[in-house]
């Protein structure tokens, strides 16, 4: 069985605080072994904190702002000095399957029924799963795989990373990534989610888009500002946000009104539903420059246009510098 790991350590004078792994499906099908008993045969060969992540590439997901896309989390699992806790160490994420009415109640699914109606679906756990409350997140020793494994931290040391979906489906994808500090502008977006059943982050449906989840004003910019993070190539969101918006995808009533959201719409001149982003959204937004005056500042920029111009159309992470997936993570096999 292949598997992949990005190290613990140190990438760019940034703290990677624990090793992570990435498993394919069809790896571990090949093996004969249960997905249980493939997180814990890995983790017997790591050292230290390590977050593992079981991923189906015939799947899609969702991004926090709504955006659907191809690739899966289908199960994470958390280790320390090659154990797993037996009670807090590993869960699965609660497939969703679609129907007219699931789409009528998050319409952003709608590109799942446009684009991959045909594929399966999965995003966080169901909590009747979970056995630690609040959180999607699993726990061994040290080691934190929260956000339904798209935040990790040792529980040590504090030291944090934030590696949204779409960075590790770079690191699938054999693509190239960002690493970098978060910086205000993904603090503020990260915010700017969708209503969801069984979401990454939040179980059940609770921020529809247009609002904020963090609700802190101009403070919400400085969350995760200092927090370390591995993002997917700003063309990569570009090119998936653009094919939402040609579903229909309306930022703000569809979909979340992230900058990154926000400032491809602008550039490209489609339809912003401003009377639904909250009071509370807008503030966080005017903190990093996303004021109501900016967005109706429209260019009508081709999609091809926007993609080329990606890295300076689209705002976030800070200090970032780009790697390709392959030379950041070591290929084993046991």
């Amino acid at each position: 069985m292949k598997y992949r790991v990005l190290p613990g350590g140190d990438i760019d004078d940034k703290i990677i605080p624990v090793s992570v792994v990435f498993l394919d499906v069809k790896e571990i099908e090949k093996s004969g072994l249960s997905q249980d008993d493939a997180i814990r045969k890995v983790a017997a060969t790591i050292q230290g904190p390590a977050a593992i992540n079981v991923f189906d590439m015939d799947a899609v997901t969702t991004t926090s702002d709504g955006i659907v896309v191809e690739g899966a989390i289908v199960r994470m699992g958390a280790s320390d000095n090659g154990k797993v806790n037996n009670e807090f160490g590993i869960l699965p994420m609660q497939e969703i399957i679609l129907s007219d009415e699931l789409v009528e109640k998050e319409p952003h699914l709608k590109q799942w029924k446009k684009l991959f109606p045909e594929k399966k679906m999965f995003r966080g756990p169901n909590p009747k799963d979970k056995k630690i409350p609040v959180h999607n997140v699993v726990i061994t020793g040290r080691a934190s795989n929260n956000n339904s494994a798209t935040e990790m931290m040792n529980i040590i040391t504090m030291d944090e990373v934030l590696f949204p979906i779409l960075g590790q489906l770079e690191c699938m994808h054999h693509g190239d990534v960002l690493v970098g500090m978060t910086g205000q502008v993904i603090s503020v977006g990260i915010g700017m989610t969708v209503a969801e059943m069984y979401g990454r982050v939040f179980p059940h449906p609770q921020f529809e888009a247009g609002d904020t989840a963090h609700g802190s004003g101009a403070y919400a910019k400085t969350l995760k500002q200092y927090i370390p993070c591995i993002v997917c190539d700003k063309k990569v969101i570009a090119r998936l946000t653009i094919r939402a918006l040609q579903c229909g995808c309306v930022p703000a009533r569809d979909i979340g009104c992230s900058p990154v959201v926000l400032s491809i719409a602008r550039a490209m001149g489609t339809p912003i539903d401003f009377d639904r982003i909250t009071p509370a959204a807008q503030a966080e937004l005017d903190s990093v420059g996303c004021t109501r005056e900016w967005m109706k500042q429209t260019s009508h920029m081709t999609a091809e246009e926007v993609i080329a111009h990606a890295d300076e159309i689209l705002p976030g992470v800070e200090q970032a510098k780009k790697y390709h997936a392959d030379d950041l993570l070591v290929e084993k096999e046991i």
